[in-house]
């Protein structure tokens, strides 16, 4: 997808651009920020791997990089259709890696708003992130890429260890401070939290999308309207990926709401590059932390909710 930048949206708008595919006659979707491009790829040029599943396709050789091709319908337990030989793949790149994802059709992009994503049924499980419903009645299932990539590379979820240097002083000061989180993943919701209270952080007011978040902030403004906002909760740690509102908007409208604007916040997501952290800054995000680099968020944490002396910006 060259030329992607000019279709890239301002930061914080509640809207996003997805690129709507087909995998055995049913409609996904992925963030276009995710996507590099769409490739028709030879079935000849690709390696097979030794001892891999039927969802890896092999490897092959896009401009210099050896990048995995995962079969998208053999993990959806369908058939791939193939055309002449030929695959049509989606190249992505998230979690600091790049990954090719064969499917049957690619239809387009759309532009929707993170409200338009309804939450999934629980009984879907984290394999998709919500629902599209699409001007034509069609049912658009926006998928759990990242999921995916654990699965496929399950020591992307690995937890980390606290330093055993911290100080029991420390870890005294992190008790003292309440931290919410918005993400829709439970199982990235768990990983931070794990990773937070093996610290010492133990308070904790935790929801599934920006809006839920957002909407309590404001039942604490509505509720102590004299108080300091900081006297109810230290810090915000969100996804950017979540229905009803991501967490692009959820920090611009913090920033742009005088009881909240003090609230020190963290993105953490999948959708951080060299190319992206902009955005996260234009909508005054205080620190950026993609999902491999978990190891830094204990960190950055204790130095914006002042548990530790301030370092450098990020």
């Amino acid at each position: 997808m060259r030329g992607k930048q000019n279709i890239l949206l301002e930061s914080g708008t509640g809207e996003l651009e997805i690129l709507k595919f087909i995998v055995d006659d049913t409609s996904y979707a992925i963030n276009v920020l995710k996507v590099r491009e769409i490739l028709r790829i030879k079935k000849e040029d690709i390696k097979k791997m030794p001892d891999k599943s039927d969802v890896i396709l092999g490897m092959t050789n896009i401009r210099g990089d050896v990048i995995m091709i995962v079969n998208l319908s053999s993990y959806l337990k369908a058939e791939l259709i193939e055309n002449d030989g030929i695959i049509m793949a989606i190249l992505a790149e998230f979690n600091n890696t790049k990954i090719l994802f064969a499917v049957d059709n690619v239809v387009g992009i759309s532009r929707i708003g993170w409200d338009d994503i309804q939450a999934p049924d629980d009984m879907m499980g984290d394999l998709v992130n919500g629902v599209i419903k699409a001007e034509d009645k069609d049912l658009i299932n926006f998928l759990n890429f990242e999921k995916i990539l654990k699965d496929l590379k399950p020591e992307l979820g690995n937890k980390v260890d606290v330093k055993p240097e911290d100080s029991a002083d420390l870890k005294a000061r992190r008790l003292d401070k309440t931290l919410a989180l918005a993400d829709d993943s439970p199982t990235t919701r768990n990983m931070i939290k794990d990773t937070l209270v093996a610290a010492g952080y133990q308070d904790f007011m935790i929801f599934s999308d920006g809006q839920k978040l957002f909407d309590h902030l404001q039942e604490i403004k509505a509720e102590y309207p004299d108080d300091d906002i900081l006297d109810h909760v230290q810090g915000i740690i969100t996804d950017i990926e979540m229905p009803m509102m991501d967490g692009h908007t959820l920090i611009r409208k913090i920033h742009e709401d005088r009881y909240l604007r003090k609230l020190p916040t963290v993105i953490f997501s999948s959708l951080i590059t060299e190319d992206l952290l902009h955005k996260g800054k234009d909508v005054g995000a205080d620190a950026q932390i993609t999902k491999p680099e978990i190891d830094k968020l204990v960190g950055v944490v204790d130095q914006l909710v002042k548990a530790v002396p301030p370092l450098a910006d990020y």
